[in-house]
């Protein structure tokens, strides 16, 4: 019912559930945590019981107003559209349109490049491979945000851009990716880390973070 509180399944150092970790945060928007451990049980996403709930067998999956959603940025345009405040997409039609090429430049250019699947398939390769995928991604993505940035991804408002570019530096950091080449991403990436709800967002600080990686 759409009284009920919203439940996410996700898991605590996917990219693409942290994206709505924090757009929840940002929104004030109170919900339960199921985790989906993706390497447990060779792996619980691919259960009977969780491809109920996404069919995609992915995380993260929204129960949320008596519906499910699958794949982060429907998510969170969902969450825009239904509960507006405060704004994730600007209302400025060019600005608007720069944040939602960014978030995908991100989430459809450089993780799925990099994801867990992928680099089951590549071995002994997997880091060097994740290397390549995120340097190539990140040399573009440096050169539009030094068009765009003001404070943040575009402008001087936290947006949907910046909700994927900070999963996306941690990725690049966990693959030893040297981020001297990228001043802007950077910048913006440690203004982001100050704030309240990616702090409460972040991997280390979720139900199902392993008791080594808790902050």
């Amino acid at each position: 019912m759409a009284s009920e509180k919203p439940i996410l399944y996700g898991y605590f150092r996917s990219s693409c559930s942290w994206r709505v970790r924090i757009a929840l945060a940002l929104k004030g928007i109170a919900y339960d945590q199921v985790p989906v451990n993706l390497l447990k049980d060779g792996g619980q996403q691919l259960s009977a019981e969780f491809k109920a709930v996404n069919p995609m067998q992915q995380v993260p999956a929204l129960k949320i107003d008596g519906i499910t959603l699958s794949q982060s940025l429907a998510i969170i345009h969902y969450l825009e559209d239904t509960r507006p405040n405060p704004r994730l997409l600007p209302q400025d039609p060019k600005k608007r349109a720069q944040v939602r090429m960014i978030s995908d430049h991100i989430a459809s250019g450089i993780q799925p490049l990099q994801n867990m699947s992928i680099l089951k398939q590549m071995g002994e390769r997997k880091t060097e491979w994740a290397q390549k995928c995120i340097v190539s991604g990140f040399q573009a993505l440096e050169q539009v945000l030094q068009q765009t940035a003001g404070r943040y991804c575009v402008g001087d408002e936290v947006s949907m851009a910046d909700l994927c570019l900070v999963p996306q530096v941690a990725n690049a950091e966990r693959f030893n990716v040297d981020l001297g080449p990228y001043p802007t991403i950077t910048r913006i990436n440690k203004a982001l880390l100050e704030l309240e709800a990616f702090k409460v967002s972040h991997p280390s600080r979720q139900p199902d973070t392993p008791a080594e990686l808790r902050a």
